[in-house]
């Protein structure tokens, strides 16, 4: 049973990638690797291509990662989603992308070309001419009685596009199909040519309500690939307003969810605290999402005493206001009526898909980027991973519950051992002048782990750069999850999920 490090030793090893590896393999290794996917003893990170390539990043068992690249000869490459799902709509993104063509993809709909770009394959060294509207397939159901049910794109709360085709048999759901890519912003294409500064504020706007997460994973793909290193100071506040994000975040969530079971009164108290959160953070760090405060090379803002008082009495607030909130949920039969046992999620699936954040660890996977592969500064922090087995909307609350106590606690730790110091070091020429570099990233978001990947060019430009929010893995679950529930119950479980649909869109 071959080791993640053995695939890529095999390979053509690419320099300066760090702090993971990545090889050019045969299609022989890259089948292998399929297998160990497909034997549930790997996990896929993510899937990407570029006008020539297509990458894969890796988690074997042993926790290492990697990433595997192969030659795209003639832009065809075997399908890893012929054998292993959750690479299905990677693969059909790139397909949009890249053009490139995964040989036995079971499915060859477009996932993110709508017809609507005025051009093919964007990305390509020869971007095709326009692709042209077509009528959307979605798969067919069979039974008895059954009807359709279309809802969206367009919804009636503010919030993102995305199509759900319902089957229903009377009220029970049977196949749910999402369609996505309403929201697709070119980022990656963006990207290409930017210079790293641009670059970063592309990052933190690829989904708004996890804008610290991504600025801070951008930046710490940046700093590995040019060897930078941040200062203390800088590395504690960057956890710090990732903290205070995931925070606001679960918060919002929690009360939305009882909003949609009619508990309208969890919602009022839980959007005042998150309300409370982004005035906190709004006063320690000039911006209420703190979007454009974390930049590689460190952080754009320092805290003061003033903006450390605030968070403190956030902090004091919320360990005050909510135990009574948990309580109110935990003994409301009507509301628990509504999420015991509605939308669960099989632990199974959740492993097959590596799901992350409270999805996954709400369905058994013990998985958290903080701890493992881990990064500074949390490996000085203590907290723990809270994990369920139940894997239906209550599990998934109580996983927010268990981590707003986690993160009051971390935010604790760090306004205690906050050390002194500069807050950032400049990107200096000579950083970026020695031809390209290369480097991944992973980081714990309020859904789960986001994944970096880029390239800088000797310019000292981003020559390529993919993102990959966790919602790539949530969204198909969201379809497993439903099924066999009352259609009524779909908004409660679309909420316990909360995917992104702008990050997935890209």
């Amino acid at each position: 049973m071959p080791a993640l490090a053995d695939l890529i030793e095999a390979g053509r090893r690419i320099e300066h990638q760090i702090p993971w590896p990545r090889a050019v393999v045969a299609p022989k290794t890259w089948n292998l690797a399929v297998e160990q996917l497909v034997s549930g003893r790997w996990s896929l990170l993510g899937l990407w291509g570029e006008p020539d390539k297509v990458h894969m990043a890796l988690l074997d068992e042993a926790l290492d990662v990697g990433v595997i690249s192969l030659d795209c000869r003639g832009g065809r490459y075997p399908s890893v989603g012929q054998h292993h799902a959750p690479a299905l709509r990677l693969e059909r993104a790139a397909a949009d992308l890249f053009g490139l063509a995964p040989q036995g993809l079971p499915d060859t709909r477009r996932w993110l070309d709508h017809g609507q770009w005025g051009v093919s394959h964007p990305l390509a060294a020869q971007p095709g001419g326009p692709a042209g509207a077509s009528s959307y397939r979605f798969l067919a159901a069979e039974g008895e009685s059954l009807h359709q049910i279309a809802v969206g794109p367009v919804h009636a709360g503010i919030i993102e596009p995305g199509h759900f085709r319902f089957t229903a048999g009377g009220e029970t759901v049977v196949r749910l199909e999402e369609r996505l890519g309403y929201v697709h912003k070119g980022i990656e294409g963006l990207m290409a040519g930017a210079p790293i500064e641009r670059a970063a504020k592309l990052a933190g706007r690829t989904s708004g309500d996890s804008t610290v997460a991504y600025s801070l994973v951008f930046a710490r793909a940046v700093e590995a690939a040019l060897g930078i290193e941040v200062p203390a100071r800088a590395i504690w506040l960057r956890a710090l307003m990732a903290e205070l994000e995931r925070l606001a975040n679960h918060l919002g969530d929690i009360g939305a969810i009882c909003n949609d079971a009619a508990f309208a009164i969890m919602h009022a108290h839980c959007g005042v605290l998150r309300e409370r959160v982004l005035r906190a953070a709004d006063a320690a760090f000039g911006h209420r999402l703190m979007r454009d405060r974390i930049l590689p090379g460190g952080t754009a803002n320092d805290l003061d005493e003033a903006g450390t008082g605030a968070i403190r009495s956030l902090v004091a607030e919320i360990r005050q206001r909510f135990p009574h909130l948990v309580e109110l949920y935990d003994n409301t039969a009507s509301l628990q009526d509504r999420t015991v046992a509605t939308g669960r999620l099989k632990v199974e699936f959740a492993r097959q898909y590596a799901a992350g954040g409270y999805v996954g660890r709400a369905s058994g996977r013990d998985f958290d980027a903080r701890r493992t592969p881990g990064y500074a500064p949390y490996d000085e922090l203590a907290f723990d991973v809270p994990v369920l087995q139940e894997g239906d909307v209550n599990a998934r609350v109580w996983i927010r519950v268990r981590e707003v106590e986690q993160s009051l606690s971390l935010v604790e730790q760090i306004l205690g051992r906050l050390p002194g110091g500069p807050i950032r070091v400049d990107i200096a020429a000579d950083n970026v002048a020695d031809g390209l570099r290369e480097a991944m990233a992973l980081v714990e978001g309020f859904r789960g782990d986001i994944m970096v990947w880029l390239r800088i060019g000797g310019d000292g430009t981003i020559e390529r750069c993919h993102m990959r929010d966790p919602s790539w893995f949530q969204w198909p679950l969201l379809e497993a999850a439903i099924e066999g529930n009352i259609v009524a119950d779909f908004p409660i479980c679309n909420k316990s999920f909360n995917c992104s649909y702008s990050g997935h869109d890209l």
